[in-house]
């Protein structure tokens, strides 16, 4: 195989092109509610089912036995497997004639995504060092944007012209296409290579990796930051292309060419400044990587109220902007500390603990508890449930940028112990 595919960059280059169709394949689902809500007659908690359990708990409780099978065979396999498996579940949304079999379809999805974040995770800090970790991550974080970006444009272009099954079907191939160029291009790298580390040691139990990683201080307030940040941010990515559509009677089209600029272009530069941002800070300093989401939060967090309950829908977008360049800001800096906080064969297994904390939390119930508290406000205030359901979440973004501070504390201390 030729010197390029070998080539750490090109690794990262396409591994983030497989969290690009991951993301796209989850998220499109957004942009396509209001038209599923009028096929179905669904209600605002049943959406909210659609987007958050029906996915994320498959997706979660997965992830840590793919992950303890990723730290003992080859990942890239694992990878590609689960890359098949998301891409075959979302075509078959595209065949679905009832809510619940889309329901089920969208379960299937979950099974195919998790395995593909913590194979990635160890395998970039294989390739990267601990100084150009963060931003290696940041850029692959990044990818979550660009497949934001094709779901909310071309999933409403597709939808409205072709119908919204139409979107799951094309969505769903152009994984196929990445799995082949994957498969014949990209090999298993070294474990332990980017810190000249010999992989000597066996792979850990999930007990002892939980036990250990729960340890930390820094970890314990980590995950439950990271949950709490991710909170608000997949609750809105489910539910803020129906609140534009119902509040400020957008069509799906333009929400979508709306979020596709904000969510896709701006939030792109943003994840991907984030982990530059975390290893320079982090070089002086390694305690100030955590505190790189902290000051995102803080100066994002003002502009949610004018976003959600401004009737000027000019000032709504402009709301929109500064956010979105901020929203995944605490990806990079999170995964990253996490691969620092554990030895080699602990850190695919690591990352899929994580990534099960933060999706149970938020993935699964922020979605869901926008759409219940919504239906439950609509009595009180009508067509407006949803602006506040919505609203209800800035808490929770308030609560990481704390517990994020907190996990600063102790960090340096927490990842000598792994040296040790």
């Amino acid at each position: 195989m030729s010197a390029l595919f070998r080539h750490r960059h090109y690794v990262l280059f396409m591994v983030t092109l497989v969290y690009v169709v991951n993301y796209l394949d989850r998220q499109i689902l957004a942009i396509l509610l209001p038209f599923i809500k009028k096929e179905f007659d669904a209600s605002d908690t049943a959406l909210g089912l659609l987007s958050g359990p029906a996915f994320a708990l498959i997706y979660a409780t997965l992830g840590i036995p793919l992950a303890l099978v990723a730290d003992r065979v080859n990942r890239r396999n694992v990878i590609a497997i689960s890359l098949a498996l998301f891409s075959v579940f979302t075509v078959a949304c595209n065949y679905v004639g009832n809510f619940w079999q889309l329901v089920a379809a969208r379960a299937g999805v979950g099974i195919g995504e998790a395995g593909t974040g913590p194979s990635i995770n160890s395998i970039l800090s294989d390739l990267y060092p601990p100084q150009a970790r963060a931003k290696a991550l940041g850029i692959y974080s990044a990818g979550l944007n660009i497949g934001l970006l094709i779901a909310f444009f071309g999933g409403a272009l597709m939808a409205q012209h072709y119908g919204w099954r139409s979107a799951f079907l094309v969505a769903g191939l152009s994984g196929i296409v990445i799995l082949a160029v994957f498969l014949l291009t990209v090999e298993e790298p070294k474990r332990g290579h980017s810190e000249a580390l010999a992989d000597t040691a066996d792979a850990h139990s999930l007990v002892a990796t939980a036990k250990y990683l729960w340890s930390q201080k820094s970890f314990r307030y980590l995950s439950i930051g990271t949950s709490m940040s991710a909170f608000g941010g997949y609750a809105g990515i489910a539910f803020v292309p129906l609140f534009l559509v119902r509040t400020h009677h957008l069509t799906p089209a333009q929400v979508g060419l709306l979020l596709s600029i904000t969510t896709g272009i701006f939030g792109f530069i943003g994840t991907a400044m984030s982990g530059v941002i975390a290893d320079r800070v982090g070089k002086k300093d390694i305690r100030r990587v955590m505190l790189v989401p902290v000051v995102a939060a803080l100066i994002a967090l003002p502009f949610a109220p004018v976003f959600y309950l401004s009737p000027n829908l000019t000032l709504v977008i402009l709301a929109l902007a500064l956010p979105q360049f901020l929203g995944a800001s605490y990806l990079a800096p999170a995964f990253a500390a996490t691969q620092g906080l554990v030895p080699l064969r602990m850190r695919a297994t690591a990352a899929a603990i994580l990534i099960f904390i933060l999706n149970i939390i938020a993935l699964s119930f922020g979605p869901l508890w926008v759409g219940v508290f919504s239906d439950l406000l609509r009595p009180y205030v009508g067509e407006d449930s949803l602006r506040y359901a919505l609203l209800s979440t800035t808490i929770t973004a308030m609560t990481g940028a704390l517990l994020y501070y907190l996990s600063s504390r102790h960090l340096a201390e927490d990842m000598a112990k792994v040296s040790k």
